[in-house]
């Protein structure tokens, strides 16, 4: 049978980009100009990230948060207990029961996944918290049966947005980000909240520990590995965490901490630069940004994270459509192509992975995806989009990382970097780590199979493992006796 699989693209005299229309040549050029992040920029901005990091460890603060999360110890590896883990993403709600075994550095885990649905996203408050209720119920009776007969399992929870943590088993959301935009919750404790949900359907467990996903992500990687030193996500969102000295935390001065006292912070690093100073935002950046929920926050977010990715490229797809002299997909009906937040970083990340020349599976996804059929120069520029895109994403995440390394003097560590871009995303990792290496001026390698002083590498499960061990080591603190001014007054026992 004829006529199987993608249509071909209408052809034009010659191929590849040496002779595709000057129109779309110089656009590459445009948006290479606007998107290449050179090395001179990328230590620009490492160097006013450092400066940043510490100011928001200051009692006036800054842009970027820099939460203390009250996590004050590492993991040896020896912690052992079964627990529940509750993240609660971007896009799922994930349920997990952790069995930190008796075998150093080990566990054991089963999990399930549930959709968060969009309307929950945007709706009432108790909607959201009764929902996150019902999937604990339903995962505690799976796995255990009658909830009735259960004593009250500890659970740490994963709420993975900015929040202020006076306590271990506190947190103030400061903004919803990632898409979410319940009215009512920001500026107060989520905990309260949720507890009276799970009070309300019968759900036996008991709030140990609220922690941020990046957190968790430091702690279950340092787990594995001891030199693992700061944690990373690059998901939907993106953010880092890292232990700072006590005594290196001005605004907590006044509670007389030891100095050298380790202090696990969330940095919150979404907001980094939310005054517009060094980050080289473009035209699509700044349409983003006026279009978002919350425009003038996280403006690195909003550069390097999954959530946006698709969305620069549409907007870059749609002003070329668009424009005088160009008119990308001239004479098509690209009505599809308007939608906004219709693509995700998958399809930049599908077309970055077609193997074939002739760009034939990134043709296929046009017409499937968007019933718009590009000929082969626009392939090319379209190929060259999504590269530039993803690339500068990359590279900016490396400021991050650098900035921490410097700001802590650290000159060889890992790194424990999750989320889907970092994971899924084509040529992420290496991009990254070439960007390390001109930021932090290291000498090329004598073997290419050498390890980077500083090396990201992939990281244990933050939000399941790492939300465990860090309700664990709650526990473990509390029966020590030391948790007064950690852990809520009315909690400690």
């Amino acid at each position: 049978m004829v006529g199987l699989g993608p249509k071909p693209p209408p052809s034009r005299k010659g191929t590849g980009l040496a002779e595709a229309p000057k129109d779309l040549v110089n656009e590459i050029k445009r948006l290479e100009e606007l998107f290449t992040v050179g090395t001179a920029k990328l230590k620009e901005i490492t160097d006013h990230f450092v400066h940043e990091l510490a100011r928001g460890l200051s009692v006036e603060g800054g842009s970027i948060p820099m939460n203390p999360t009250w996590v004050m110890s590492r993991p040896s590896g020896y912690e052992t207990g079964s627990f529940l883990a509750l993240d609660m993403g971007g896009t799922n709600l994930r349920v997990c029961q952790v069995t930190l075994t008796e075998q150093k550095s080990e566990f054991d885990i089963i999990q399930s996944k549930y959709r968060i649905p969009e309307e929950l996203k945007t709706g009432d408050a108790e909607e959201l918290w009764e929902y996150i209720a019902d999937c604990l119920l339903q995962f505690i009776e799976t796995h255990h049966g009658d909830v009735s007969k259960i004593e009250k399992l500890p659970l740490g929870f994963t709420f993975s947005y900015p929040a202020t943590q006076n306590y271990i088993d506190e947190g103030v959301l400061q903004r919803w980000t990632k898409g979410f935009d319940i009215a009512g919750v920001e500026g107060r404790n989520v905990v309260p909240m949720f507890e009276a949900a799970l009070a309300a359907r019968g759900v036996p467990c008991k709030l140990a520990a609220l922690i941020n996903d990046t957190t968790g992500t430091l702690i279950a990687s340092a787990y594995t590995d001891p030199k693992m030193k700061i944690g990373c996500i690059f998901g939907t969102g993106c953010n880092a965490a890292y232990f700072e000295d006590c005594g290196s935390i001005p605004r907590l001065a006044h509670l007389n901490l030891p100095p050298d006292t380790p202090m696990a912070i969330n940095c919150e690093w979404g907001a980094f630069d939310n005054e517009g100073k060094v980050l080289p935002r473009t035209p699509y950046d700044v349409t983003i940004d006026s279009d978002s929920p919350r425009p003038g926050q996280q403006a690195f977010e909003k550069m390097i994270a999954g959530l946006y990715l698709g969305e620069i490229f549409r907007l870059v797809m749609v002003d070329l459509h668009k424009k005088p002299g160009v008119r990308l997909f001239a004479g098509q009906d690209a009505s599809k192509l308007f939608k906004p937040y219709s693509l995700d970083s998958s399809f930049l990340s599908a077309i970055e992975e077609d193997p074939f020349e002739n760009l034939s599976e990134t043709l296929d996804l046009f017409q499937t995806k968007l019933n718009i059929t590009p000929t082969l120069p626009e392939l090319e520029l379209i190929r060259r989009t999504a590269e530039l895109i993803g690339t500068r994403a990359a590279r900016l995440s490396a400021c991050g990382v650098a900035a921490i390394s410097k700001k802590k003097g650290y000159t060889s560590c890992h790194v424990g970097a999750d989320g889907s871009v970092f994971n899924k995303y084509p040529h992420f990792k290496a991009r990254g780590a070439q960007a390390l290496r001109e930021i932090l001026d290291w000498p090329d390698k004598k073997n290419p199979k050498d390890e980077d002083p500083i090396e990201i590498l992939a990281a244990e499960d933050g939000s399941g493992v790492g939300a465990a061990l860090i309700a664990a080591l709650t526990l473990e603190r509390v029966r020590a006796g030391n948790m007064h001014g950690i852990l809520h007054p009315e909690n400690f026992k």
